[in-house]
């Protein structure tokens, strides 16, 4: 039982080293990442091959499986309802309405939002996709990538400008998503919408990447007023996380 039991945690493990890489990996490269022999690998990767959850391409590389689909939607939907709480928090405690949005493909997606009590306030749709080059969610979230992804994403995506302060070259895009790794936060300074200034910070420890952000009207939503936002955001963005993953609190 001890060994089974292993064997899936194994299994996991592969899945989240595929998500990890992009989705598609070499089976030496699965050796080279996990530390497990390749034998083990091998023998995993067939199951889950035969289960749907992986599937092998012609290259003979392995990338993650339409299986994994299904359950990704349930658990998208499940983790907007699980959100609302620390969303209603923020929308408490900074007045503005507040959305999460996770990365699908190539969009950031929402999939929860409280919006504020203000008669001017922001709406979107949840289940919406956006261009993540343009929003400061979509910054949040593509600042959790390594730099070739983000390229290939922008590649794909093209950067069209919505308004004359969007970012529409690669590198100003990239050198930007430094700074919010290091500041801690993104910023959407009237980049998608004129006269709408979003924050967004990412969410610790997610199995994908993942952002909570709060917006507004930029005559309310002032840079003095999000320095004041940014710790709040923060401290939520912890505590949910923990929520979420207990385990990863115990190690």
């Amino acid at each position: 039982m001890a060994e089974a039991v292993r064997s899936l945690e194994r299994a996991f493990e592969l899945l989240e080293h595929l998500a990890d890489a992009g989705g598609e990996l070499a089976l030496s490269e699965l050796t080279e990442v996990s530390g497990l022999p390749m034998p083990t690998i091998y023998r995993l990767m067939r199951t889950l091959v035969n289960q749907g959850y992986v599937r092998q391409e012609p290259s003979k590389r392995y990338a993650l499986g339409p299986r994994l689909i299904r359950l990704g939607e349930g658990a998208s939907r499940l983790l907007g309802s699980w959100a609302r709480p620390a969303l209603a928090e923020l929308v408490d405690e900074v007045g503005e309405t507040a959305n999460m949005a996770v990365l699908e493909g190539d969009a950031a997606v929402y999939v929860a939002q409280v919006p504020s009590r203000h008669s001017m306030r922001m709406f979107t749709e949840v289940g919406r996709r956006v261009q993540p080059h343009c929003t400061g969610v979509g910054k949040a979230l593509l600042a959790q990538l390594p730099e070739r992804r983000v390229r290939e994403i922008v590649a794909r995506t093209g950067m069209p400008a919505h308004t004359p302060h969007t970012f529409t070259d690669p590198d100003a895009l990239v050198a930007e998503l430094a700074r919010v790794r290091e500041r801690g936060y993104a910023l959407d300074d009237e980049e998608q919408e004129i006269g709408v200034r979003c924050v967004a910070v990412p969410l610790p420890g997610a199995p994908a990447p993942a952002a909570l952000s709060v917006s507004g009207p930029s005559v309310r939503m002032t840079r003095e007023a999000v320095a004041g936002v940014v710790p709040v955001m923060r401290e939520v963005a912890g505590r949910f996380a923990a929520q979420l993953d207990p385990a990863a609190g115990r190690e």
